[in-house]
């Protein structure tokens, strides 16, 4: 139990701040409110989901993964650098995260299904928000993005690395 709340939270913790880089990069920038508004709701999302395992790491006493500054920096760089890239790849970012997050997800709550269904709904629910993301980042143009097949494969390459990481640190 301590794995699954330590590295779901570490991801959560990450979507956030992939999610509120992009939207600085955004909103800086003239005639991409739409687009920052989008980003705004989904970091919504993905802050309900962190709140959520923050309290679960509290009530089961887990720590959250000593890796936490590493994920704050590399989704910060990775969320600011795929924006600066352009809107297409903001959300080729999105699909490849979310792609990652929703198998990962699905196959914790098979494992939890009997052993804790409250979680195993839960999940389920967080896995629905991370699906709905990933579907409008492909509906939004994800793969129109320069270099998209390199630039999904290294970012899921990444997710799945930090996943192994925080599931031990």
């Amino acid at each position: 139990m301590a794995e699954i709340l330590r590295v779901d939270h570490a991801g959560e913790y990450a979507a956030v701040h992939i999610y509120r880089a992009q939207r600085a990069v955004f909103e800086a920038r003239r005639g991409r409110a739409g687009v920052a508004a989008d980003l705004t709701e989904m970091e919504a999302h993905e802050q309900v989901h962190l709140s959520r395992f923050e309290a679960l790491l509290t009530q089961h006493r887990v720590a959250p993964t000593a890796l936490l500054p590493l994920w704050r920096l590399a989704a910060g760089a990775l969320g600011a650098g795929t924006a600066l890239l352009g809107e297409k790849a903001a959300h080729a970012c999105t699909e490849a995260v979310e792609s990652v997050i929703e198998k990962h997800y699905a196959a914790q709550i098979a494992e939890l299904g009997d052993r804790d269904p409250a979680l195993a709904a839960e999940l389920q629910t967080f896995r629905d928000d991370e699906l709905a993301h990933h579907d409008h980042a492909v509906a939004s143009g994800s793969r129109e993005a320069p270099a998209h097949r390199l630039l999904s494969e290294v970012i899921k390459a990444g997710c799945r690395t930090a996943i192994k990481l925080s599931e031990r640190v």
